[in-house]
């Protein structure tokens, strides 16, 4: 098991070792049928030589794929280093699978089960361990989607002229 750390914003994070995460172990480990494994095989690349230790907040395990033994494949004995921008295109994957996950819970919960969405968000910060976000946050960012998909069109009353 070969693993590297990235540095990604603290609730991204905490979102994914909570989701992913086992307990007793240190590195996050993403199933294949993700999207995100399949982007984080594709991010991997040489370790440059001038290259520090790995330092960050997340600790991934890297994919084991069978086509990384073929030619043009990627092993990860040589490619096992993600980048700055590789770190960004990561974090920004997770922030929209956390986005989507918590939208979906948040109208769910409301129009299914008659939960109140401040108790939506209680729950999604204690079901993942997330401490680095408000619940003000999660509700503001909820707020700003809504109001965003669901805006809101003025109707106009066309009347034509009777002659």
């Amino acid at each position: 098991m070969i693993t590297t750390k990235i540095t990604i914003e603290s609730h991204l994070a905490e979102y994914l070792i909570g989701k992913y995460g086992t307990p007793g172990e240190q590195a996050v480990r993403l199933p294949s049928n993700l999207d995100l494994y399949v982007t984080l095989y594709d991010l991997l690349q040489k370790r440059p030589a001038d290259c520090p230790v790995d330092r960050g907040n997340l600790e991934l395990v890297l994919p084991e794929r069978r086509e990384a033994h073929l030619p043009g494949g990627k092993p990860t004995q040589i490619y096992n280093y993600i980048g700055e921008r590789g770190a960004r295109i990561l974090s920004s994957k997770v922030n929209t699978m956390m986005r989507a996950e918590m939208h979906e819970l948040f109208d769910e919960n409301k129009h299914v089960y008659g939960i109140d969405y401040i108790n939506s968000a209680y729950y999604f910060l204690r079901k993942y361990s997330i401490e680095s976000l408000s619940v003000d946050a999660l509700l503001k960012d909820y707020q700003r989607w809504r109001r965003k998909l669901r805006r809101k069109t003025s109707t106009r009353d066309y009347h034509r002229k009777q002659q």
